[in-house]
């Protein structure tokens, strides 16, 4: 897979959602408050938000300050993940979207909405790792050890610190997959 493919992927998103943009994070005046309100509110857990995470907000993908040193692959991965926020955004509204990701139940620590969002989004990851590099890769143990960490510690809030739960979440996905 190549950067070509990775660009006509974002094009063909810039398609589906008229006015969609792709903008970093580095000097992004918005994205560097976030990133200090999340070093506050989980005590330094999530001290990473500038640096790797990808964040859709409203019709703006903002992307980590290293997003172009990144294998075009992963890049690729990364944004069928985020045009899951993008789908759920259209299909929910700005403003449920919001709520949903906010508050039900718990900010921290027991936040169900977030955590069905972005599972959502996660299971698209294992099938676009699934597609990239293949199944193996998706049902390797590292990558089910990230997905995991994302929904039990500090990256999201400790939005769902349930791990036999999520490793059940994963399992179903999995189970769609080919086997080779």
């Amino acid at each position: 897979m190549s950067e070509a493919l990775y660009r006509e992927y974002v094009e063909a998103l810039q398609r589906e959602f008229p006015g969609l943009r792709v903008v970093s994070k580095r000097g992004h005046t918005m994205s560097i408050v976030i990133d200090r309100l999340l070093k506050i509110v989980t005590l330094g857990g999530q001290s990473a938000y500038l640096t790797r995470y990808t964040t859709v907000l409203g019709r703006t993908i903002y992307t980590p300050t290293e997003w172009e040193q990144r294998d075009p692959r992963e890049r690729y991965i990364t944004m069928r993940h985020e045009a899951v926020h993008l789908r759920q955004s259209r299909r929910y509204g700005m403003l449920l979207m919001s709520f949903l990701y906010a508050l039900p139940f718990f900010p921290l620590g027991l936040a169900y909405g977030r955590a069905r969002i972005e599972w959502e989004a996660y299971a698209e990851t294992f099938r676009a790792v699934a597609e990239v590099w293949g199944p193996a890769k998706a049902r390797s143990p590292e990558l089910r050890a990230h997905v995991l960490r994302q929904f039990t510690s500090p990256a999201y809030g400790w939005m769902w610190p349930f791990p036999k739960q999520v490793n059940r979440w994963i399992d179903e996905v999995l189970a769609t997959l080919p086997e080779a």
